[in-house]
């Protein structure tokens, strides 16, 4: 799958525009993208288990995108295979009172993962330059002084989100974000079957179909928010995502890239820690030599 075709390039004049959310880059069945999700998360695990040996790199996977979406059940098939201990994942609600107290980035740094670890992020900090700029009365809330308010808060808030994500990588620690771009038709359809299906009437919300309503200044908001922080060091994937089993096979194929291109092997022993080994061996050998006669 190439990947390349999936980042959003700012400056390119098409944005959000130029990504069809019906796209595939083949047409085949569900089957053979969901083989495929199957496949590359058992190859993730095993990249995984080198990340944790390693403890040098950290990921930070963030899933953006409209209500209905399908973020939670692409993080739960996409990495479904992960060990547990080297896996965090933090859903981004309304701020608590504690959050609101802090910078709008606190609680994502408290959340970032450690090294050797992968944490998710099902929302994330880019929600104070999306929900926040179509609600701005949620700025009311933060209790921000005057200055913090003043001027363009929106590129401040870029700004510090680029310097953030720059500061992780250089600490070790990579990004990969994904944007399920889904179509405004597509998302009436999964709302409504949440009305619908028994095991889906639970996610139900009022406030889904309320923010519907504003589903242009979201659209606007998204791609601003691309043009502003889609950086080499961390791409924006736009993800066409009305087809899930596919978006699942992207998500999962980019993150599989990731992890092979930080560690294709274990740890390499040295040489003090091949005589420890060799000495183990042999007392070990000894003893269970001596319990089998």
């Amino acid at each position: 799958m190439n990947h390349e075709q999936l980042i959003y390039r700012p400056g390119t004049k098409k944005g959000l525009a130029g990504f069809d959310p019906r796209f595939t880059t083949e047409q085949v069945d569900d089957d053979v993208w969901r083989q495929r999700v199957e496949a590359d998360a058992l190859e993730m695990a095993d990249h995984q288990d080198m990340l944790m040996a390693h403890e040098k790199y950290g990921l930070l996977l963030i899933f953006q995108g409209m209500d209905g979406a399908g973020k939670d059940s692409a993080i739960k098939n996409v990495m479904s295979a992960l060990d547990p201990q080297g896996c965090e994942m933090k859903a981004f609600k309304k701020q608590t009172a504690k959050e609101l107290k802090h910078d709008f980035l606190w609680r994502a740094a408290c959340s970032a993962p450690a090294r050797g670890q992968i944490a998710i992020f099902n929302r994330s900090y880019y929600e104070n330059v999306l929900a926040d700029r179509v609600h701005p009365e949620n700025l009311k809330n933060q209790n921000l002084p005057k200055e913090a308010t003043e001027g363009d808060i929106w590129e401040r808030r870029y700004r510090h989100i680029n310097n953030f994500e720059a500061y992780l990588r250089d600490e070790g620690i990579h990004t990969l974000k994904f944007y399920l771009h889904m179509s405004k038709d597509e998302q009436a359809r999964k709302l409504l079957e949440r009305t619908e299906r028994p095991e889906k009437k639970w996610k139900f919300k009022m406030t889904d179909i309320q923010e519907r309503k504003h589903w242009n200044k979201y659209m606007k908001a998204f791609e601003e928010a691309f043009e502003h922080t889609s950086t080499d060091a961390a791409p924006w994937y736009i993800i066409p995502d009305n087809n899930r089993w596919f978006a699942r096979a992207a998500i999962a194929s980019i993150i599989l890239a990731k992890l092979k291109s930080l560690h294709s092997g274990y740890p390499k022993i040295d040489k003090d820690q091949a005589k420890e080994m060799e000495e183990a061996r042999r007392i070990l050998s000894k003893e269970a030599g001596s319990k089998s006669k």
